[in-house]
C-alpha cells in the first residue's frame, strides 16, 4: 500500500521501480495519429544523461487532466498510480494530486499529476492550477461524442494559462464498453479532432488496464525529452555568450602598439633653452 499510495516514499526511493525504469522510447498509440514523430530520445539528451554534467538532478514535470465530468480522468490516473479501479463514480473536487517517479536513461524524474475537476461549478478552482504545464492530457468517454466535441475548449482554456510549449495527448477512455465496429467509427473522428488540436491520439481502458502504462509511459518519455532538450539549448545559450564576451575582450590584441605621451620638460630644460 505504501509503495503505490506514498508520493513522498516513491521519491525519496533510490531507484524507481523497475515498470517506471525507461531506457528505449515508448511508441506512439497509432503512428499516423501524432504530431511528435521522434523516434528516440536526442542525441544530445542521451550524451548528457550519460555524462550526467551540467543537469540539475531530479527534473520534474508537471502534467494536468482535463475532460468533461464521468469521462473516466480519475479512474485513469488511479489506475496508473495506484494499480485500482472503482465502480463508483466520485467527482474531483477542485484538483487531486499525484507524484509518479521514473527512472529514464538513469536520471531520476518526478511526474505530477494534477486530476481537475470536471464540473463547471469547481472549475473556477480548477483553473489555477493550469499554469505551467509540461503536458496537457485531455480525457473524453469514446462512448460519447458530447464530450469529444468539447475537448477544443477544454485546450483553449489550458493554452490560455500556458505560455510555454506543452506536449499534448487526446485520450478516449473506456475503451472496452465498446464494440470494434462502433469504436472504428469513433476512432476516426477522434483521430480527426487530434489532428486539429495537434495532439496525440490514444485510445485506453481503465477497467482492463490496456494502454494506460503504455500512455504515461509515452507522456514521461516525451516530457522528459523536451524538459532537457530545453535545458541543453540554455546551457549551450549560455556558453555562447561567455565566448563572444571573450572573443570581444581578444579583439583588442596586445601588440597594438600605444602612443606614448612625451616627456615634460623640467626647469632645468627650459633654462638650458
Amino acid at each position: 500500500m505504501m509503495e503505490t499510495r506514498s508520493a513522498v516514499y516513491k521519491m525519496m526511493k533510490n531507484t524507481a521501480h523497475e515498470e517506471r525504469q525507461i531506457t528505449k522510447w515508448q511508441p506512439p498509440f497509432l503512428s499516423d495519429a501524432t504530431p511528435y514523430v521522434k523516434r528516440d530520445f536526442d542525441i544530445h539528451v542521451r550524451e548528457v544523461c550519460l555524462s550526467k554534467q551540467s543537469i540539475s538532478i531530479p527534473k520534474i514535470s508537471k502534467a494536468i487532466i482535463l475532460g468533461d465530468v464521468a469521462v473516466g480522468k480519475t479512474s485513469l490516473v488511479n489506475r496508473f498510480c495506484h494499480k485500482h479501479f472503482d465502480n463508483n463514480y466520485k467527482a474531483t473536487i477542485g484538483v487531486d494530486f499525484e507524484v509518479e517517479r521514473f527512472d529514464i536513461l538513469g536520471i531520476p524524474y518526478n511526474l505530477q499529476i494534477w486530476d481537475t475537476a470536471g464540473q463547471e461549478r469547481f472549475k473556477c478552482i480548477a483553473a489555477s492550477y493550469y499554469r505551467g504545464a509540461n503536458v496537457i492530457v485531455i480525457v473524453f468517454d469514446l462512448g460519447s461524442l458530447m464530450s469529444l466535441s468539447h475537448c477544443r475548449q477544454w485546450l483553449d482554456e489550458a493554452q490560455r494559462s500556458n505560455n510555454g510549449t506543452a506536449q499534448l495527448f487526446l485520450v478516449g477512455s473506456k475503451r472496452d464498453l465498446l464494440s470494434n465496429s462502433v469504436y472504428e467509427v469513433i476512432e476516426r473522428r477522434a483521430v480527426s479532432v487530434a489532428r486539429s488540436m495537434r495532439a496525440e491520439f490514444w485510445a485506453v481502458s481503465a477497467r482492463t488496464g490496456d494502454g494506460i502504462s503504455e500512455l504515461f509511459s509515452r507522456i514521461a518519455a516525451l516530457s522528459f525529452n523536451a524538459l532537457l532538450l530545453q535545458e541543453v539549448q540554455s546551457i549551450r545559450k549560455v556558453c555562447t555568450i561567455g565566448n563572444s564576451d571573450l572573443v570581444t575582450l581578444k579583439s583588442t590584441p596586445d601588440n597594438i602598439p600605444k602612443k606614448k605621451n612625451k616627456p615634460r620638460c623640467s626647469g632645468s630644460c627650459l633654462s638650458q633653452s
